[in-house]
């Protein structure tokens, strides 16, 4: 089986800490899959609400995510804290990626590799458009 591989950044531009609640602790006792693509996405949303942003306008433009992917390095378990650092990569005319490093804050130990697929979109017309040229100056 062809195993998915995410490449990090030499840097990235916004980190968080977003703690672990119980809801996010599955069957297993770990941290649920869904739940760590969840803490992703809260982490996306304060990285876009400290740049100025929001999912529904960057610059007139909205964002829709095309995919995801997680490579898990390790667990992690209720009452920990993740660090959750961000970077934007790959642009291309109407996407780039999110690329997230996500690691335990009090350990430092790495816990998982995610990348979300991002398309710029105008959710009137239905459409992809193109990124806002601002937002790439900004981190590209």
């Amino acid at each position: 089986m062809a195993r998915i591989k995410i490449d990090l950044p030499g840097s990235f531009v916004f980190s968080t800490t977003i703690p672990v609640r119980i809801t996010d602790i599955n069957y297993g006792g770990h941290l649920g899959n869904d739940a760590l693509l969840s803490i992703v996405h809260e982490a996306r949303l304060q990285f876009l609400t400290e740049s100025g942003y929001s999912e529904i306008d960057i610059e007139g433009r909205s964002i829709i995510m095309a995919d995801a992917a997680i490579v898990y390095k390790s667990e992690v378990f209720y009452g920990d804290t993740l660090r959750v650092e961000i970077a934007v990569i790959d642009f291309g005319r109407v996407n780039c990626d999110i690329v997230y490093r996500v690691s335990n804050d009090q350990t430092g130990k790495e816990i998982a590799r995610v990348k979300t697929g991002i398309v710029f979109f105008d959710y009137d017309a239905r459409k992809p458009v193109a990124i806002p040229e601002g937002f790439r100056e900004k981190f590209e």
